[in-house]
Order: structure tokens, then sequence, then C-alpha cells
């Protein structure tokens, strides 16, 4: 996404915002391992909440994800 940075006296010069990716590592109770992920905050909130078996299914229904 790009965007522009506001000085105080009102320049405007383009920005580019980044999304907030963090690595993180998840454990995956179906091969009772550690799996590393690059996932925003908000892919972490869900994964809490859902789960990593539901969430890593839901995702590639929608073909975000290949994992094999």
């Amino acid at each position: 996404m790009i965007g522009n940075n506001v000085s105080h006296s009102k320049r405007r010069t383009k920005r580019e915002f980044s999304p907030n990716l963090k690595t993180k590592r998840f454990w995956l109770e179906s091969e009772e391992r550690f799996v590393t992920l690059k996932v925003s905050c908000k892919g972490m909130k869900t994964i809490y909440k859902n789960g990593l078996e539901d969430t890593l299914k839901q995702s590639r229904e929608k073909g975000l994800i290949n994992i094999v």
C-alpha cells in the first residue's frame, strides 16, 4: 500500500506501508513438530482463535497457501 509522509510544513512525499510480518513457530499437533511461519499479527490472532490446523485448511481452500 502506498501513501504520503506529511511533514509539519505539510510537504508530501511518497511512502510505502509494509505489512506487520513476524516469524513465529507454531506447534503442529498432527505431525508432532514445530512449524515456522512468517505471518502477520492479524494472522497470529486468527491462528490462536481457530487453531493452526483449521486455519491452514481454510487457507488452502481459499488458495492462499500451497503447503504439502
